[in-house]
């Protein structure tokens, strides 16, 4: 027994492939944008404002549209590989995937990894070539390296048999045909209902999986997912079990179905909906809410390992607590395991000294979209450097590696293959991409890419592309890629003037203009030779009788390099610091006072 009348799809794809944009088609195709009245008119699942300043999708959302009587839950879910526990939690709330693939791009890194998670879970996909619209198109060469890509992931003979749609989600049209121009987007619906599989029916006693939490201050902790055996209604005792082997015991309060673009209330769901319910206490991912007669709990949801960790403490700097709301060791921690309760692909670990955490996560956005969440909550506090988790298999040292694609223009190939080649990359693949660019595929080690993007955009003066995603482990070989150049530390507390900077600008890149407020162990600029050396940027020209004919001259400063957030990651070495405040973004020294960090110096040369 299946529900005809249901539904439920995800759509999986790389980065910046188009998958928000075609959720507007779907959604404007069945009216449901009369549902919102308020908001943006474009990709409105981004509502997060990082994800529509940034143009990704961070966060996995679910909306629903009926079509020929047909209710279709679509869950939007992020294409970038660092949210990896976004993707892996979603597919297991659907029956089939879209998967979208750019018409002239062809497939991503992201791209194989998303699918390898829907293809491991036996969902039905259908691929959609998006972007047909887009000058290069090439639908008949992506559909041969579609093919080639499901093969390559060991896809099951139902799953090699997938239907293809031709569409452009900008313009809100699909079609079966690459060389027909749809009128609307009814292609795809017809290919959803014929080709992804009803839910099937299960009346025994209630069971769900918590596949996403949120949090309301009225009705408590909220949980998210799909209903897997019976049904579930308002005033409904039910019981949770935990990760841990902990039975809580609850009423669900509220029962919400996802109607349009908002979530409203529902008196039943069935078995193969999608809902979001509050009532129990201390609901959380991978919780199992079951029937109290029947505390069955259902298989554990399976994440990949965090491979990458950083060190979150609180801000000890002359200036903390100037700017922040939240800087405490207290705020810091509970901020932390509110996280982690709700992103499961982040562990959190309490470190020695108070307001001291370890951080992992999968990738080094995973970790900054995290710190810049933070930072505009209003907290403030201090990162260090991120660091590969390396792990021992079979006796042997592994380290995370990652799959590198790069879109470069030809007459960048020498400079590129020598840097690469410096940070232990191993190419697999090189073939040109119309006229004069050229795609690069490598195999890198995750530590060597920490700063490769700022090192592309220069040597490629701002053309070069890149896109990456977790590869699996290596044998570790080779030193960690070190900064070439030291840097200049603030000797004094004071503004910064512009007579002092100018004195300094012709041996080092400065980070701050005149008028900073700076103070000691502070990064001021990078030196152009490899050792740090310690200036004074606050230095006031000396006042006199004497006057000569270049006393008054005008000086002229070079603009300061300002780093984001993730730049700024990518510089500090492993002694250093960014210190996060909901202003300001600053490099420091971990150790401020210059006596004391020469100490540990010593220290640490005679530990090795």
């Amino acid at each position: 027994m299946r529900r005809e009348d249901l539904r439920n799809i995800a759509i999986i794809a790389h980065v910046d492939h188009g998958k928000t944009t075609l959720v507007d088609a779907l959604l404007k195709q069945t009216g449901a944008f009369e549902v919102r009245q308020d908001g943006p008119t474009e990709q409105v699942l981004d509502a997060n404002d990082l994800e529509r300043e940034r143009g990704i999708t961070i966060l996995a959302k679910c909306t629903s549209v009926r079509w020929k009587n047909t209710t279709i839950n679509i869950v939007d879910t992020p294409g970038h590989a660092d949210f990896g526990s976004e993707v892996e939690r979603i597919l297991r709330m659907v029956d089939g995937v879209l998967l979208l693939v750019d018409a002239a791009d062809g497939p991503m890194p992201q791209t194989k990894f998303v699918l390898r998670k829907a293809l491991a879970q036996g969902l039905a996909p259908i691929v959609v070539i998006n972007k047909m619209d887009r000058n290069g198109a090439r639908p008949a060469g992506v559909l041969d390296e579609v093919s080639c890509l499901f093969i390559d992931l060991g896809a099951q003979d139902h799953q090699l048999d997938f239907p293809v749609i031709y569409a452009s989600g900008r313009e809100g049209w699909a079609s079966a045909d690459p060389d027909v121009h749809g009128k609307d987007v009814s292609a795809l619906f017809e290919a959803v209902l014929r080709h992804i599989p009803a839910p099937e029916i299960d009346e025994g006693p209630l069971q769900m999986i918590v596949t996403m939490s949120d949090y309301s201050s009225y009705y408590g902790s909220i949980g998210i997912g799909r209903i897997r055996r019976g049904s579930a209604t308002p005033g409904q005792q039910v019981c949770v079990l935990k990760r841990d082997g902990r039975v809580i015991r609850g009423k669900i309060n509220r029962l919400d179905g996802f109607i349009g673009l908002a979530k409203r209330p529902i008196t039943l769901a069935r078995c193969g909906d999608l809902v979001a319910l509050s009532g129990p206490d201390e609901i959380e991912v991978g919780d199992t809410i079951a029937d109290v007669e029947f505390p069955e709990a259902l298989e554990p949801i399976a994440i990949d390992a965090p491979t990458m960790a950083m060190e979150f403490m609180v801000n000890d700097s002359p200036f903390a607590g100037r700017e922040g709301k939240f800087v405490t060791s207290r705020h810091l921690k509970a901020r932390l395991e509110k996280e982690r309760r709700i992103n499961v692909g982040l562990k959190v670990e309490e470190l020695p000294g108070e307001g001291h955490f370890k951080v992992s996560g999968r990738g080094e956005l995973h970790l900054s979209i995290l710190i810049e969440t933070m930072r505009r909550e209003g907290f403030e506090f201090a990162v260090s450097r991120p660091e590969v988790i390396c792990r021992e298999i079979d006796g042997v040292l592994q380290e995370p590696t990652e799959a590198l694609v790069l879109d470069i223009e030809s007459s960048y190939q020498g400079v590129v293959f020598e840097t690469l080649g410096r940070r232990g990359a191993r190419m697999v693949n090189m073939h040109m991409e119309g006229s004069g660019r050229m795609r690069l595929e490598y195999v890198i080690p995750a530590r060597a890419l920490l700063g490769f993007k700022s090192e592309l955009l220069t040597i490629t003066r701002g053309t070069g592309v890149l896109h990456h995603s977790f590869h699996g482990y290596a044998p570790k070989a080779g030193d960690a890629v070190l900064r070439g150049n030291g840097v200049m530390i603030a000797k004094e507390p004071g503004e910064s003037t512009g007579y002092a900077l100018y004195n300094l600008q012709d041996r080092a890149v400065m980070f701050v203009g005149p008028g900073v407020a700076v103070y000691p162990g502070m990064i001021v600029g990078q030196n152009s030779r490899g050792n740090d050396l310690i200036v004074n940027p606050c230095r006031q020209k000396q006042m006199s009788n004497m006057r000569s004919k270049a006393a008054d001259e005008a000086l002229i400063l070079t603009p300061p390099t300002i780093f984001s957030l993730e730049q700024s990651i990518e510089f500090i070495d492993i002694d250093e610091l960014v210190e996060v405040t909901p202003k300001s973004i600053r490099l420091r020294k971990k150790i401020l006072d210059p006596s004391k960090r020469k100490r540990a110096e010593r220290d640490d040369e005679d530990d090795e």
